[in-house]
This record gives C-alpha cells, structure tokens and sequence, in this order.
C-alpha cells in the first residue's frame, strides 16, 4: 500500500452561503477571494470584516481557509499589496495562492508565518520548477492542468515530501493553458488573468466570408451550432485511486462563481468517495458507489471528460458542442428541521403537492420523500408552493437534516 497521508478536499466558497455549504457538507479546506488580488471579480465576497468572520466559521469546524492573491499586480497595485497580506494574516488566513514572484517575495517578508501556495495559473509543469518555487519558500504548487497523472507522479517522486501538491479534479476547464487565455481581453478588454475573463470560448462561432459581409456560414459540429473553443467539464469522481496513487495532497474542485447547491453536491461527492476510499484501506481496485457517481449528474454541468490526466485528448477532444449546462434537477427546497414526522423548509424552487422530491443527506444516500398535507408558513394547507423563500411544512416519514437540500428532477416539458 502507498503510504501517502490522505488527501485534503478544498471547496470552492464564492460567498457566505456557499462557504457555509462547502463547510457542512465535508470540505477540509476552502479557497475564497478578497476585494482585491483575485482571480474571480465576479465571486470577490469576503472583503473588510466578512474574511474576519468566514476564517472564524471555518476554523471553528476545523476548515482551513486559503486566499486568492493570484492576479499579476501592475506597478500602481504593488504600493497597496502589502497591507492587504497585513489585512489577510490578521483575519486568519491560513494560506495565500499567488502566481507572480514578486507577490510571493512580499508575502515572505510582509507575513513570514503565512503558507504560500502557487496558483495553477505559474504553469508548474515539471519537477524543477516546483523545486524552485520549494526553495523559495512555497509550502504548496498547483499543477498546471494539462499534466497527465504519470506527469504529476514524477513530480511526487523528485520534490520533497513536506512540498504539497494540488490538483483540480473537478469543474469547468478552461480552453488555454492553465488560463493564460488573450481571448476575453481582445474581444471584449476584460483581462482574463485579472478575474475578470468574459468566458468567449463559450460563445457560438460561425464562418464569415470577407466579401459576404453579415452572411454566416455555419462551422457545422450539430444542429445547436459551433462550439469550437468549448471545453467539456472535468469529473474525476470515479478515479480516486489513481489521483491517490499520483500523490496528490489536495483535491481541488472548481466553482467559485457557482451555486451553494453545487458546491454542496460536489463536496458531498468526493467527500463520500474519499471516505469509501479510505474505509477500504486505499485500495487501487475501490469503485465508487453508484449514488456517489450519480450526485454529480445532479448540479449544473456540462458533459463531463477526465481532462488531461489520461493523455492527450487528441482522440477524444474535450469540446462541449453546446452552448449551456446540462440540467436535470431544480432545488426545490431546503430543509429548516424535521420534528413530529413533519418536514419544515424555505423553498427555493415551485413544487406541487404529491410531488415525489429526493433529499440530499451528507454522507449517505439521497432520501425519496413524497409531498404530502403540504402547508405554508401560517399552517394553512396549499396546493403548491410557488414564492421563493416561503416557508412551508409537509408530512414526512424520514429523519432529514437540518441544511439538507430537497430536489426535483426535471420532465420532459421543463
């Protein structure tokens, strides 16, 4: 048996809700972004005193919390850097994740006792390098994601053992290396390496003609369009041997900018199959369970590849050919408590009495409920549940936890 120490899953904490989801549902560590120096504008949410309150939740529950501090800082932003790394050591952070040398080389001496991973977005790709970033002071690197897992476990093998290393193993991919896209910044002047990409490798392209002028021609993939630039997302929730195997420390899932409810999915996920993992004694031939496989088809996603880990894509290109997510469950509510074989919720989502919902349980198998005697929050008996946030109460034969999410799947005519 390989004697690595098991892995860390680090959660995705856009805000306050989906911290709180990533924490709940089994998260070792969370990644979150500041006001400044991150990499996502559009999930920035822990500026001033929320960062002080999100270490303190976090580190109460045993959660370690690391900062993105991974733009490339121009001249004018490198005055005001080091009192934000003040300003991050104070609210109990307990890591940084940069990318620039220079950001690194002011974290060493502006918080000395800081831990210092470097982002995906350095592009450590051999051993050298992450040697390099050791020496001068990196606990941890995140690895380019076009490496391969042989490519990560010649890493291991060449670096010493107290340098963690990190990998994303699970959400959108991006269409560059390692996110070193022009793209977003040629066509719209949002700078993709400053949090701030328009994500234009999603978008629908066609052909034009330069004596056609407003005619298009379709670059036929299918009937939807041409998605040419559009990676499919990463799923590794079936391989947790072999990224064990590789020795990777952490086990990264990606998804800042989305929902709680994707957050706690994905967490519950690879949360349960690193247990299950575990609890068989880290053996290569473990299979995930079968609901442990299905929660991930239950958030929003595109369709799901293994990326680069197996090899090159080059004879299954990790193209999307449509535009948007796959979706085939709504929240519908969730969970306040469960007392006197009655269910009481805030809903999220309309449903209908004697609608058949599954209720999302940490660590276990989802739970079918059924509406029954559905009430809204004056005790009054209603036929749906149609206004968001509603609170509302229905019979219920199962003990679910309180923050458990209940679901819908989606008909044909949704």
């Amino acid at each position: 048996m390989l004697d690595y120490p098991i892995p860390e899953i680090l959660a995705p904490a856009g805000d306050e809700e989906r911290l709180h989801a990533a924490v709940e549902y089994g998260a070792d560590a969370v990644y979150l972004g500041s006001d400044r120096f991150g990499m996502r504008t559009a999930a920035a949410s822990f500026g001033g005193d929320s960062l002080e309150r999100a270490c303190k939740y976090a580190h109460e529950r045993g959660v370690r919390v690391y900062l993105t501090c991974n733009t490339i800082p121009r001249n004018s932003e490198m005055d005001r850097l080091p009192q934000f790394l003040e300003y991050a050591s104070h609210c109990g952070v307990d890591a940084l994740i940069v990318t620039d040398l220079g950001v690194l080389s002011l974290a060493k001496k502006t918080v000395p006792g800081m831990e210092i991973h470097i982002s995906t977005q350095a592009g450590v790709a051999n051993y050298v390098t992450a040697n390099e970033l050791y020496n001068m002071g990196a606990k941890r690197v995140v690895t380019a994601r076009e490496l391969s897992l042989e490519e990560i476990a010649g890493i291991r093998a060449k670096v010493p053992a107290q340098l963690e290393i990190e990998c994303f193993v699970h959400g959108a991919m991006c269409v560059s290396f390692s996110g070193r896209c022009l793209l977003s910044n040629y066509m719209t002047g949002r700078d993709s390496n400053r949090g701030d990409c328009a994500q234009p490798c999603r978008w629908n392209y066609a052909l034009m003609e330069e004596k056609r002028p407003g005619e298009y021609f379709p670059v036929e993939q299918d009937g939807s369009g041409t998605y040419i630039f559009n990676s499919k997302d990463m799923c590794m929730i079936e391989h947790i041997p072999e990224l064990y195997a590789a020795g990777i420390n952490s086990f990264k899932i990606e998804g800042r900018a989305k929902s709680a409810y994707y957050t706690a999915v994905s967490v519950n996920a690879y949360r349960s199959a690193l247990d299950g993992f575990a609890a068989g004694g880290f053996s290569p031939d473990y299979r995930v369970e079968e609901w442990v496989k299905d929660e991930v088809y239950k958030a929003s996603h595109r369709q799901y590849c293994t990326g680069f880990y197996f090899g090159s894509p080059l004879e299954d290109a990790n193209i999307y050919y449509n535009g948007g997510y796959i979706r085939n469950w709504d929240v519908a509510a969730v969970t306040e408590k469960c007392e006197n074989g009655v269910l009481y919720a805030t809903q999220r989502n309309r449903f209908f009495e004697g609608d058949v919902l599954e209720a999302m349980v940490k660590g276990a198998a989802p739970v079918t409920v059924t509406v029954k005697n559905l009430r809204n929050g004056d005790g009054e008996a209603v036929d749906s549940a149609p206004h968001p946030m509603m609170e509302l109460s229905f019979e219920c034969g199962a003990d679910i936890p309180p923050g458990s999410y209940l679901r819908k799947q989606r008909s044909d005519n949704d």
